[in-house]
């Protein structure tokens, strides 16, 4: 349990009062040299600046972030931080918030609706400057009232609903293009597509842009070949046996996220050679991998610029309308998704 006055050595902290006197200056010129404000002649802000030091006087920061009407917390909710991609975005914002000064709050969704909204709102409650978050549920009304009030929200990955936010998305069907485009001219038309639980945005808009891929190239979808799930290791072997154990096997897999991809790697295991693969999403040993994995990589690094830089621009400005960012991928050739038909 913490003390108001006494750090954690147990020692009393010295008291702005005490800099003052021993600067020999008024308790307002201390607290406007504290605060960084004007009008403060370079004479008096060296004496007091001087007192601090002889003091080893710390500043209250929550008590001056909450004069500011900051709090100098940055909150971010996110899937889970075992996936690669999710735990690049939040180490970037950690990156990002150690160099300014502010501090970040983690919290994870496991995909939950429920879990979002419970994290979400204990977060709030501890009235973040902002919050990053990655949405699974239907709708984010349930934050109405803190937008209203000034938290700037920034969505990564999939949009919000019911609140003005910003959102940062990847090229989802430029990517699913890019992947299609590629296997046909490896040959292939039996491409079974392996994608996420369809609650989730990206999961949509990609089987979407597949379908409309293939209908691009005139080649009619076998809906055996589409499966959407979540990515298990039971439940990918059930799928790649439905997909490559039949009379008509597909002679390509487009893997939509990098969680089944890994778990298609490991399905594969003694006959990666023999089907093609393209991966939606890189993995971070892909290169390492024979064959080498073609992947479409997607940046979590430029998206969690993009949506600090969002963030940055909408805590001056919490009620300007929402602006969405799409961020390019480009797909990485490896030789996994080089493999002709047989």
């Amino acid at each position: 349990m913490s003390v108001s006055g006494v750090n954690g050595t147990g020692q009393r902290r010295p008291t702005m009062k005490e800099v003052a006197a021993r600067a020999g200056v008024a308790l307002k010129t201390v607290s406007r040299v504290v605060n960084e404000e004007p009008n403060v002649s370079p004479e008096l802000t060296a004496k007091v600046q001087a007192a601090i030091k002889d003091l080893n006087y710390t500043p209250n920061e929550s008590a001056r972030m909450l004069r500011r009407g900051k709090t100098g917390t940055i909150a971010v909710v996110i899937r889970d931080i075992g996936d690669p991609f999710f735990a690049s975005l939040g180490r970037a914002v950690e990156l990002w918030a150690r160099s300014s000064g502010s501090v970040v709050m983690i919290g994870l969704t496991d995909e939950d609706p429920e879990r979002e909204r419970d994290v979400c709102l204990e977060f709030v409650a501890r009235r973040p400057d902002a919050l990053i978050m990655a949405p699974i549920g239907e709708t984010q009304e349930y934050l109405a009232p803190h937008v209203d009030a000034g938290m700037a929200v920034v969505t990564i990955d999939r949009p919000a609903h019911g609140i003005e936010a910003d959102a940062v998305l990847a090229d989802n069907a430029g990517g699913i293009d890019q992947a299609i485009d590629h296997l046909v001219r490896q040959g292939h038309r039996r491409i079974a597509y392996l994608g996420d639980d369809e609650r989730i945005f990206t999961a949509r808009e990609r089987v979407v842009a597949y379908r409309a891929a293939m209908a691009r190239h005139r080649i009619d979808v076998d809906e055996d070949l589409v499966h959407l799930s979540e990515p298990t290791t039971e439940g990918i072997g059930i799928t790649l046996s439905a997909v490559l154990d039949r009379a008509e096997p597909a002679t390509a897999l487009l893997s939509a996220n990098n969680m089944t991809t890994a778990e298609v790697l490991r399905g594969l295991a003694g006959r990666r050679d023999r089907v093609a693969l393209v991966s939606f999403d890189d993995l971070a040993l892909g290169d390492l991998l024979s064959p080498g994995l073609t992947a479409v990589a997607q940046s979590a690094d430029v998206m969690a610029r993009t949506a600090i830089q969002l963030m940055t621009e909408r805590l001056p400005e919490p009620h300007r309308p929402g602006r969405t960012v799409r961020v390019p991928v480009k797909l990485t050739i490896r030789g996994s998704g080089e493999i002709p038909p047989a």
